[in-house]
Formats: structure tokens, sequence, C-alpha cells
């Protein structure tokens, strides 16, 4: 059984608490052996036992961060193969933390249409082929729509299409909803979804959660190597024009 760490909690806005009872279902599906903390001291431990470590955990301002044992304890987990996967809130999270960012592969820099606004959008999924993917189809989300900074080395596996409200000079500008990334022995997975629990209803979205943390978790998928992630990698070019 998957020993796995769950971080979770911070401000309120982000419901964490009831994500988390969401995702207690994901977990039981997956037969996870899970360890929930509502602490952040909890990362100063030595977590290269865990096999995988999943981030709910959600911030209110941008000076928020790890230190820098948090830091090198986490990032000594994932070069050794233990995986890391985060929603929505884990974009912004340990704002200043920029190893925190550069693993994960990005960062949350803003939803035009406001905090917690039920804006509408389409989620494209352009990549159907990854372990990740497989059988998710195109769909709507509303929500909080996220413009992401990305790391342009990871692997997009969904995105969305901005229509421009309410600022018209980014109508068809793109960003990632959905990437995966291999760091060291370990690997990645990050989608922008899950402001509040009804975001998570849709079946697309709990087949993408699950066979996301499914993929990340050491051991569990395919071995398939740093090619799953590198080869036929889709271009993040032009996606934060």
């Amino acid at each position: 059984m998957s020993r796995v760490l769950y971080l979770y909690g911070g401000w309120p806005g982000h419901y964490p608490y009831e994500i988390a009872a969401w995702a207690r279902t994901v977990f039981q599906e997956l037969d996870f052996d899970v360890e929930e903390s509502t602490d952040i001291f909890t990362l100063d431990r030595d977590l290269t036992g865990y096999d995988l470590i999943v981030i709910g955990w959600n911030n209110a301002v941008t000076t928020e961060t790890l230190t820098a044992s948090q830091e090198n304890r986490l990032l000594e987990a994932i070069e050794s193969g233990t995986g890391l996967v985060g929603w929505h809130g884990a974009g912004a999270a340990f704002r200043a933390s920029l190893k925190y960012h550069w693993v994960l592969g990005g960062s949350f820099l803003e939803h035009p249409m406001g905090e917690g606004f039920p804006h509408p959008y389409q989620v494209n999924v352009i990549n159907h082929t990854h372990e990740v993917t497989q059988g998710v189809e195109d769909f709507e989300v509303r929500s909080e729509q996220y413009y992401m900074q990305v790391d342009p080395n990871i692997h997009v596996l969904a995105e969305t299409t901005f229509d421009g409200n309410p600022f018209p000079w980014i109508k068809g500008h793109r960003s990632p909803v959905a990437w995966v990334r291999q760091w060291g022995e370990g690997r990645v997975f990050y989608h922008s979804i899950g402001h509040d629990t009804s975001n998570l209803a849709d079946p697309n979205i709990r087949r993408l959660t699950k066979q996301g943390l499914n993929w990340a978790t050491r051991g569990r998928a395919a071995s398939t190597g740093e090619s799953a992630v590198s080869t036929a990698l889709p271009s993040t070019q032009g996606v934060l024009s």
C-alpha cells in the first residue's frame, strides 16, 4: 500500500477542509495509506519514506513561504522518488518559495474575473494519450479561471482559453490547467481546478485527479521513465503572452 502525506489547511477561502473530505474519497478508491496534517512544520521532517506528497495548502498573502529546511526536505524527497501532487491553491501556496514553484512547475498569477467568481470556462485536453488524461474528455468549469505563470519545460496536458472578460487584450490567450513533469526520480502533477467542491463533481475532473495521483505515486503507474514526460512535448510558447 502506498504511503501518502496529505498536507492541507491555511486560508479558509479555498475551503481546504471541505476539499479534504472530497480528497479522502479519492484516496480510498486508490487504496492509499494516508497521513493527514494541517501543520506546515510537518515538512521539516524526513519525507523520503512517503511515496506521494499531496499539497492542499492555501496561502492568503504573497509573502508566505517555506523555510529553507522545509524546501530542502521536500526537494530531497521528490528527487529520491517521492511524487508530488497539488491542485488549485497549491499553485498559489508558499508564494515566496522559489524552489517550491520551480519543482511544481508554475505559479498562480490571477483570476481575471475575480476571487471566487463562478465564471464558466472550457478545459481542453491537448494530450489524450498520457496516462493521466486517458479517458478524460473536454469539460466546463464554473469557477475561478486561473492565469498561470509556468516553466516552459513542463508537459502540458490540458489548457483553457480566456474570453477577454473583463480584459479584452487577453482574449484568445491560453493558460495550462493540468501538467506533469519529472524532478529527479520523482513525478509531479498539478491541475488548477478545485476552488470548492462544486468544481470537482464532474467525472472528468475526478478521473483526471485520480489518474494524476496514481501516475505520480512512486511505484504505482506503469514504468515509462523520463520519455513519458518529455516526448512530444506540447509547446507552451505564447501561453502567457
